[in-house]
């Protein structure tokens, strides 16, 4: 069953917003097992948006639009699908209710042309709004069905959870179950000529590969008769994964964030953490700090932006900055050994290096990061060259020290497992 993505927005078009809703969808359409070969977007015109329904309509089963519900003129994406489907539109007195309620639980009277989103075409399954005021359409046309959801994320998220994905499940015949591998320590290109066999020969389950920054995902997704046929069909294909990637899957939980995965490799351990920031000006602190638990563990961050800051705060040596300069191995090392001198913890972690746009050189360009990991005692650097612009390769470096973290204390482990520690 084929599905498409239509974002409605002038402000898409003109890059005020980020259009992370069509991300979202297509992430979540494709774990339904459903195939998107389109995605549209398209500015608040009737005459451009009635064309690009039209065609989605002819070319997809199910065809879900973003956005375009407000009580606005310009928001015109129901009006355009009653009109393609040739459906008036109606008053849903619930939705009328609903809104009321909506404005009197804030203390607020509703203008006249918030009623405008109480009006849906005739026949349509109403989808209420339990965190605003616009309802979602499903609207169902001898050509395809149609779903329109409201633009804002958090409006339009919990809908598709709640109310739009059972609706699905219940169009697509048996049951779709997937399951994700994450992999980090190893690029895209890498990971899917690891698996290029299996994507060739795939037939159900299905394999696919989306990258993400510092990661790779793999969702296996199989159909079946039911839940426990499906959970048999894809077994044995994580398995033949995990034979194939071995430690670098740090997860085949959907919930579970690399960050997750390396505070729950330290808590497991009783291991402490404390980490040392420079050109990441702590966003790999924040990443830690997010996972709840972490307290139990990290001891410790420091932000040494200043080569004063690293010398008075973590020890690096005058000589070694003046020699090698901040963004090297040698300093790296150093501010790592620091960190676990000056906070004692088992676990610490080093980043320095260019983010740019300025301050690269030839010898030194910018991307240029090194990485230090220090497993109680064992120490271990690692040189980056990162693309991209500023905030890329600041995300980049957080997670390639998380993945080096995380491999730096499965080694230690291994070490102390066959006694060589």
């Amino acid at each position: 069953m084929t599905v498409e993505l239509i974002s409605v927005g002038t402000e898409l078009l003109l890059g005020n917003i980020v259009n992370t809703n069509a991300a979202y969808l297509a992430e979540k359409c494709a774990a339904l097992g459903l195939s998107c070969y389109f995605q549209t977007v398209v500015g608040d015109n009737e005459e451009r948006l009635t064309l690009v329904l039209e065609s989605a309509m002819e070319r997809s089963d199910i065809v879900i639009l973003s956005g375009g519900l407000g009580p606005t003129e310009d928001d015109l994406t129901k009006e355009v699908a009653a009109k393609v489907c040739g459906r008036a539109l109606r008053v849903d007195e619930n939705s009328m209710e609903r809104i009321a309620e909506y404005f009197a639980g804030r203390d607020m009277e509703p203008t006249e042309n918030n009623w405008k989103q109480a009006k849906v075409p005739e026949g349509a399954i109403v989808l209420d709004n339990d965190n605003g005021t616009a309802p979602g359409i499903i609207l169902e046309d001898e050509r395809a069905s149609l779903i329109l959801l409201p633009g804002p994320p958090g409006e339009l998220a919990p809908m598709f959870e709640e109310k739009v994905v059972p609706y699905l499940e219940k169009r697509t015949p048996g049951v779709i179950a997937s399951q994700t591998v994450k992999i980090c320590g190893l690029g895209e290109s890498k990971a899917e000529t690891m698996v290029k066999d299996l994507i060739d020969s795939q037939t159900n389950p299905t394999i696919a590969t989306y990258a993400k920054t510092g990661e790779v995902h793999i969702r296996v997704t199989a159909q079946a008769e039911g839940p426990k046929e499906a959970r048999k069909l894809i077994k044995p294909v994580v398995k033949e994964l995990k034979s194939r990637f071995g430690n670098h899957i740090y997860s085949t939980e959907e919930e579970t964030t690399l960050e997750k995965a390396v505070v729950d490799l330290l808590l497991a351990n009783h291991l402490t953490l404390a980490c040392a920031e420079s050109c990441t000006g702590g966003m790999l602190a924040a990443r830690l700090i997010n996972v709840p638990g972490v307290s139990e563990a990290f001891k410790a961050g420091f932000v040494t932006y200043s080569n004063k800051a690293k010398r008075k705060t973590l020890g690096v040596k005058k000589g070694t900055l003046q020699k090698h300069g901040a963004v090297s191995r040698e300093t790296a090392e150093e501010m790592t050994k620091g960190t676990a001198f000056v906070t004692k913890a088992d676990v610490t972690v080093s980043v320095t290096g260019i983010a740019g746009p300025d301050g690269g050189t030839p010898e030194k360009p910018v991307g240029l990061v090194y990485i230090g990991c220090n497993v109680k005692g064992d120490v271990t650097v690692k040189k980056f060259q990162f693309q991209g612009n500023r905030a890329k390769i600041r995300e980049s470096a957080v997670s390639a020290a998380l993945s080096l973290m995380r491999s730096c204390m499965l080694e230690y482990f291994s070490q102390v497992t066959f006694g060589k520690k």
